[in-house]
């Protein structure tokens, strides 16, 4: 090696001037190239740059893709002909006695909606989100605040329950939307704020006085009885149970009740939270 170096000493002492001219090369590329520490303004500018782009769905388009699994349609029928505890698809409608609206509560098949939707019914029918439809049976009444809990005698495999909110901290001029089957329409959603609390209303159909109401102008129609009423985050505070109205028309002015959820809730028996 001794002699091997002796020989070709002007060759190594070159190779070694290379290589570390290339070390110091690559480690200036290196700290040149290395990525700066991201700063706050940084994040700020680049969502700035995203949301050009971007359209983001609105607050009620948001409600209602999180409520929409769990709103069902009821049918009061006004026979007692059974046509089998469940299919997929609608059966002849001519022996709707009322249509209305109502919300999974428990994903077993509990359903809250108003009292006067399937009071003198024979028969009371449900239809899901898919169009799966089950007979239901009502398992608990609330007169006082016009409520009724169903239990559908079958559900679809994925059926998704809403999940409740306290209205506690519920305030006027906070968002809301109402689901429903206005005229048997729907699912259909309307957005709204919420307008007054602890609201009195009479009953056109039970002729009793509500209390404790949620106000709302979300607009709302006959057949929303028994829908939710949902924040912006999805969560039901109420149940549509009537709409102030001066007239014999029976059309939307811009006034709607619910009653709390904790009220609803407790017609199956628990409070809610």
């Amino acid at each position: 090696m001794r002699a091997f170096l002796a020989r070709h000493d002007r060759i190594v002492t070159f190779a070694a001037g290379v290589a570390a001219a290339t070390l110091v090369v690559l480690a200036v590329a290196w700290l040149r190239d290395a990525p700066a520490e991201l700063t706050q303004e940084d994040f700020d500018e680049a969502v700035k740059e995203s949301l050009k782009t971007l359209t983001l769905p609105s607050q009620a388009a948001r409600a209602y893709e999180v409520i929409q699994p769990s709103v069902v349609r009821v049918r009061g029928l006004s026979t007692e002909q059974d046509s089998g505890n469940a299919q997929s698809g609608n059966e002849d409608e001519d022996d709707d006695e009322s249509v209305g609206s109502g919300v999974v509560i428990v994903d077993k098949g509990i359903i809250l909606t108003n009292l006067h939707v399937v009071a003198g019914a024979k028969r009371v029918r449900v239809v899901f989100f898919d169009g799966f439809e089950a007979d239901a049976e009502v398992i608990g009444m609330q007169p006082e605040n016009d409520l009724a809990v169903l239990k559908a005698k079958a559900v679809p495999d994925d059926l998704v329950a809403a999940t409740l909110r306290s209205t506690s901290d519920l305030v006027p001029g906070d968002q809301v939307i109402a689901v429903g089957f206005p005229f048997g329409i729907g699912p259909s959603t309307s957005a709204g704020v919420v307008s007054g609390l602890n609201r009195e209303y009479q009953s056109p159909e039970g002729k009793r006085l509500l209390t404790n109401l949620i106000q709302f102008d979300a607009a709302a129609n006959p057949g929303n009885s028994g829908g939710p009423l949902v924040t912006a985050e999805g969560e039901v505070v109420g149940i549509v149970t009537g709409i102030l109205n001066p007239s014999s028309q029976r059309t939307f002015i811009g006034i709607g009740f619910a009653v709390p959820i904790e009220n609803a809730a407790s017609a199956f028996g628990i409070p809610p939270f």
